[in-house]
C-alpha cells in the first residue's frame, strides 16, 4: 500500500496475545523492514494524563509529554512508535490516560496533536502507532474502537523447537562465550526442556532454561574440561534439576462422573477435569473449585436441562427430589470461570445419572443453552494444543467453531479427530459409553498454578 502511495495513512495496530509470542520484536522487525527508527514507550501502570499531554508551562518542572519526547529523541516525525502494555494503562484524580490516547491513535485528529508544553498543533499523521497487549477486555471500548486488532497466539511444540535450534540456542552459546563445538542441543533435549521445564504460550522461559544449560557448560568450560557436552533427556536434570511442569495425565480409565474439559489461560491451554456425585438429600446443588459466577449458572442450566430431560435419558424423576449432586473442578485454589464449560459439566452429570462412563481419551468445550444447543466459544487453537498435549486424541467442539481451527497446524489437525456438534445430543452420543465400569475415582490430575482457569 505505501508503494502505491507514500504519504497514505496507515491503520493503528494492535498487538493481543501471551507475554513472550514476540510482540515487541514484531514491531522492531516492521521498523526494519520499512527503513524507519522505532520508537518505543511503556504504558504500564501510567496514571497521570500529563505522561501523554505533558505540562502547561506554568507549572514549575513542567515538560511535554511522552509522545513527544519519544519523536525528539528519534529525531524524525515518521518513527515507528510502539506502545507496550496498553492494558495496564490506570485512572486516578489526575486524568485518563487512554482517553488522552484516544486523540494520537485516531487518524482523523492527530493530525493536529496539541501539547500542553508545545502549546501548538502538531502533526502525528506519518507516525505508524502500534500498541501491544495481553488481553484485549481490560482496553477502553472508544480506545479499542480506533485500532485494528491482530491477535498473536501461543507457539505450538514444533514451532519452539525450530524457534530454539534458530534463534534461542545459537543467541545464549554466544552470549555466554561457548563455541558450537562445546555444546550440542538434541531435539529431544529440546522438547524434554519445553515441556518438563516450561509451561508457557511464549518463549521467556524457555531461553531461560537455556541460558541455564549455557552458563553450566561454561563454567566446566573455563575450569578446563574440553569435551563436547550433549544435553539430551538422560542428563538434562544434572544442569536443570528436577522438572519443575507435572505433565498433564489422562485418566487411567473410562469413569463415571468424571469428564475431561478443556480451559484457556492468559499463558496457554489447559486440560480440567470435572466430576460429578450424587448423595441423599433434599435436590441441592453444591460447587466447589472456586468457581466464578458465569461457570455456577453453566452448572445451573446443566442441571436444569437434565431435569427437564429426565424421562428422555431414563432418569427417575423422583431421583432429584431426593438426592443432592456435587460437582467439584480440581485443582481448587486455582479461580476458573467461563462459559465454555458448559457441555463438559452437561456430560459429566449425565454420566452420573444415566450410570454411563465418559470416553477418557475425549475432551469437550462449548457453551450450553437450557434448549440443549451448543454455541461457539474461544481459545480453540490453545485448547486444541492443550489436548494434543495430554495424549487425547478426540476433541468435541461447537459447530460454528469449525472456521478457528484454520489456525491450528495442519499436522495436528491429521493427528487428532475432532467431532463438530450443535446440540447437547450429540456431546451424549460421542462422549458416553454403554458398557457400565467401576464407580468413579478421583483423578490426580495436577492444574497449572500460575494462571487462572477461563473456560
Amino acid at each position: 500500500m505505501r508503494k502505491l502511495k507514500k504519504n497514505t495513512r496507515g491503520p493503528i495496530l494492535c498487538f493481543v496475545g501471551p507475554p513472550g509470542v514476540g510482540k515487541t520484536s514484531l514491531g522492531k522487525s516492521i521498523a526494519r523492514a520499512l527503513g524507519r527508527k522505532f520508537v518505543r514507550m511503556s504504558l504500564g501502570g501510567v496514571h497521570d494524563e500529563a505522561e501523554i499531554r505533558g505540562h502547561r508551562r506554568t507549572y514549575v518542572g513542567a515538560m511535554p509529554g511522552r509522545i513527544i519526547q519519544n519523536i525528539h529523541q528519534a529525531g524524525t516525525n515518521n518513527p515507528v512508535f510502539m506502545m507496550d502494555e496498553v492494558d495496564k494503562i490506570g485512572a486516578d484524580f489526575r486524568g485518563d490516560p487512554s482517553s488522552a490516547l484516544l486523540e494520537v491513535l485516531d487518524p482523523e485528529q492527530n493530525f493536529a496533536f496539541r501539547d500542553n508544553y508545545l502549546g501548538v498543533p502538531f502533526d502525528l499523521s506519518n507516525v505508524m502507532f502500534i500498541t501491544t497487549g495481553n488481553m484485549l477486555d481490560p482496553i477502553q471500548p472508544a480506545f479499542r474502537d480506533r485500532m485494528e486488532i491482530i491477535s498473536l497466539s501461543g507457539y505450538t511444540e514444533e514451532e519452539k523447537v525450530e524457534i530454539a535450534k534458530r534463534h534461542l540456542i545459537p543467541k545464549q552459546t554466544e552470549e555466554h562465550g561457548l563455541k558450537k563445538d562445546q555444546i550440542q542441543f538434541s531435539d529431544e533435549g529440546i522438547r524434554a526442556i519445553i515441556n518438563l521445564y516450561t509451561q508457557e504460550a511464549g518463549l521467556r522461559n524457555l531461553e531461560r532454561e537455556i541460558a541455564s544449560v549455557c552458563r553450566k557448560v561454561a563454567r566446566q568450560v573455563a575450569s578446563g574440561e574440553k569435551k563436547v557436552r550433549k544435553i539430551h533427556t538422560d542428563n538434562l536434570d544434572q544442569f536443570l534439576g528436577r522438572p519443575k511442569v507435572f505433565q498433564d495425565e489422562l485418566l487411567k480409565r473410562d469413569q463415571v462422573g468424571v469428564a475431561t474439559g478443556l480451559a484457556w489461560t492468559p499463558v496457554g491451554g489447559d486440560i480440567l477435569f470435572i466430576e460429578a456425585t450424587a448423595m441423599k438429600g433434599k435436590g441441592a446443588l453444591m460447587l466447589t473449585g472456586q468457581l466464578g459466577d458465569v461457570m455456577k449458572e453453566s452448572a445451573q442450566a446443566a442441571l436444569s436441562y437434565a431435569r427437564s430431560h429426565a424421562k428422555e435419558f431414563g432418569i427417575n424423576e423422583d431421583f432429584f427430589a431426593k438426592h443432592d449432586i456435587h460437582i467439584h473442578v480440581p485443582e481448587g485454589s486455582i479461580p476458573k470461570d467461563g462459559p465454555s464449560a458448559g457441555v463438559t459439566l452437561a456430560t459429566a452429570m449425565l454420566s452420573l445419572l444415566t450410570g454411563k462412563a465418559v470416553h477418557r481419551k475425549i475432551a469437550m468445550t462449548g457453551e450450553i443453552t437450557l434448549r440443549g444447543e451448543v454455541l461457539p466459544v474461544g481459545g480453540i487453537k490453545e485448547k486444541v494444543l492443550a489436548a494434543r498435549r495430554a495424549k487425547i486424541d478426540t476433541v468435541v467442539l461447537p459447530s460454528l467453531n469449525k472456521r478457528d481451527l484454520e489456525d491450528v497446524n495442519e499436522t495436528i489437525r491429521k493427528e487428532m479427530k475432532f467431532v463438530f456438534v450443535d446440540d447437547v445430543k450429540s456431546v451424549f452420543k460421542a462422549a458416553l459409553l454403554e458398557n457400565e465400569p467401576a464407580k468413579m475415582v478421583r483423578s490426580p490430575r495436577r492444574l497449572r498454578k500460575s494462571a487462572e482457569a477461563i473456560v
